[in-house]
């Protein structure tokens, strides 16, 4: 029959369980509770839930944060009350993030105690979540330029898209193609033309906005997806970026090169799905290249 909760707590908040049957039998079902919470997610996010959740029916606590800044990851939970109390995790010499409890009043020492043991149980499952989630990224990533990937932007478009209609927003596209790659390729050859590939990736990630979304679709085309973003703010970041490629100078391997792009730009229909709104994006970026390239043309969805 399982113990009530309550017992438990005050069996841990007692004291050590060396020694003491009642306090060994209760931390052993604790634990017991917890791993096999954890054991049901690869999901970090999940995992503090799960967690926080756990050591709430024995520490009261308001919120939680977790922050692993080798996997830019942050989980927050709760609310940021004003008393915290915070823990570098590691497991042997790895290190696996920050994590803080926060809540209106002071712990108490014998609390974090508590609070000390019960993470123990933390470690392992959250190096495993950890590890499947570098390797999720790992297989969104492009390896040349370090972009999000097609298969990432496959998973984003569906996402973005419903997003934009459950909040009855704007979301566009920019299609970007370097123009004349191929004699880019042929005269300097494939060292250089993928030290130019990068360039282009960099340049695009420092002219768009934090929010935006950088994909390499493959070869020398490029993908941005922006969230609430109306048609002149499409264009004014399409400008941007062509302008910036236009004026900046790839130098690689003793090679300058002067490089332009051709940018296509459609805007979200309320009857589009990602393959009308990458099409109606693509046919732009050709009408671009048909006019004479390093340019910006848009194709609204009515035309």
């Amino acid at each position: 029959m399982s113990k009530p909760l309550h017992d438990i707590a005050q069996a841990l908040a007692d004291g050590p369980a060396v020694g003491c049957p009642e306090r060994q039998e209760a931390a052993a079902y604790q634990t017991l509770e917890i791993v096999r919470c954890l054991q049901t997610s690869l999901d970090p996010m999940r995992l503090m839930e799960l967690f926080s959740q756990e050591v709430g029916n024995l520490i009261p606590h308001q919120g939680i944060r977790y922050r692993n800044d080798d996997l830019d990851l942050e989980v927050r939970l709760g609310t940021q009350s004003r008393h915290s109390c915070s823990y570098k995790l590691h497991l042997g010499d790895e290190p696996l993030g920050k994590l803080s409890f926060r809540r209106n009043e002071k712990f108490s020492e014998r609390e974090t105690e508590i609070l000390e043991r019960l993470l123990c149980n933390l470690l392992y499952p959250l190096r495993n979540a950890l590890l499947y989630q570098d390797a999720l990224q790992l297989a969104q990533k492009d390896p040349l330029t370090g972009v999000s990937n097609r298969a990432a932007l496959d998973e984003m478009l569906h996402r973005e898209l419903s997003h934009a209609r459950r909040r009855q927003a704007d979301c566009a596209m920019l299609v970007l193609d370097i123009d004349h790659f191929k004699a880019i390729n042929d005269r300097y050859g494939h060292i250089i033309g993928d030290c130019a590939l990068k360039a282009i990736a960099q340049q695009t990630d420092l002219c768009k906005r934090d929010g935006d979304l950088l994909f390499r679709y493959g070869g020398e085309e490029f993908i941005v997806l922006m969230r609430d973003t109306d048609r002149e703010g499409a264009l004014l970041l399409a400008e941007r970026i062509r302008s910036h490629i236009a004026e900046t100078p790839c130098r690689c391997s003793g090679a300058e090169l002067a490089m332009s792009v051709s940018i296509g730009v459609s805007m979200l229909a309320d009857s589009d799905t990602p393959e009308s709104l990458f099409a109606r994006a693509d046919q732009a970026l050709y009408q671009a290249k048909d006019n004479g390239r390093n340019q910006v043309c848009v194709i609204d969805p009515q035309a």
